[in-house]
């Protein structure tokens, strides 16, 4: 059976869908190393403009799988704590796979994202929800920390430090409703329409110039990490002048505006 499946609904978009719905896409390993390695291919896929990632069935993704979580690979001769950091480690390059993305991720949230897959939810650059979907940190329900696969660092930047303590802290579910209020998902919609809504968004995003969407997406998640404001306008300008010297974008853009009709980016002189 294929865990992750990959369809393109539109000639730019690929929607990725995570396809193990009898465990509520939990993050088994064989479903989390098949997801990075299409993750990457997906990135090297010159064709595709921007990405939806989905599950299948009722949930997101579960997170922690703790029935049957398979055998991470390359772990021959490894005692127990060797072979628990190989494990983690493997699971963060999920998350590290959808920032380095070349294209933007919309994560098109259907159900439950418990735990880990609260994390992956929080990895994608935008987030829409079904009106069935909801959020969990449940690492502290479980005895142990809310914090894993980058929640601590993801959240907070989200949704702002208060309301991130809080939600890590009492591991208390957060429904469509609420992430649409506090700026956890842009847009709350019904199930049936969802996955429509994400791929419609991500086919506006294709119309735009490559470099423009892909340097704007490295400036906005450079801009979580920036030290100063300084350092961070000056990654911006650098990023701006990349594309206005070695494109006709704008000029193009200000033609289409003129003629009123939408304009066609050739990324080139």
């Amino acid at each position: 059976m294929n865990f992750v499946l990959v369809d393109k609904p539109k000639p730019h978009i690929a929607l990725v869908t995570l396809n193990r719905p009898e465990r509520m896409n939990a993050m088994a390993f064989d479903v989390m190393i098949p997801l990075k390695e299409t993750l990457e291919a997906i990135s090297h896929d010159n064709t595709v403009r921007a990405v939806v990632v989905t599950g299948a069935g009722r949930g997101f993704c579960s997170g922690a799988d703790q029935t049957s979580a398979g055998r991470p690979p390359h772990i021959d001769g490894l005692t127990r704590p060797s072979v628990a950091l190989r494990a983690m480690e493997m699971l963060d390059d999920v998350v590290h796979a959808f920032r380095r993305m070349h294209q933007p991720v919309i994560g098109a949230i259907n159900g439950a994202a418990i735990g880990g897959g609260f994390c992956l939810s929080l990895a994608t650059d935008i987030r829409i929800a079904s009106t069935e979907a909801y959020f969990r940190a449940a690492g502290i329900n479980n005895g142990l920390t809310a914090s894993e696969l980058g929640l601590s660092y993801l959240l907070p930047r989200a949704i702002g430090s208060s309301r991130a303590f809080e939600i890590m802290l009492t591991g208390r579910d957060v429904t469509a409703t609420e992430a649409e209020r506090i700026g956890l998902v842009s847009k709350v919609t019904e199930p049936g329409a969802l996955i429509d809504e994400c791929v419609d968004l991500a086919d506006r995003i294709s119309e735009f110039s490559r470099p423009g969407i892909e340097l704007t997406k490295r400036t906005l998640w450079s801009g979580l990490d920036a030290a100063s404001l300084a350092q961070h306008m000056n990654q911006e300008g650098l990023g701006q002048l990349l594309v206005r010297m070695s494109t006709d974008n704008f000029e193009e853009a200000t033609r289409a505006r003129k003629e009123k009709r939408r304009p066609v980016f050739r990324d080139e002189l």
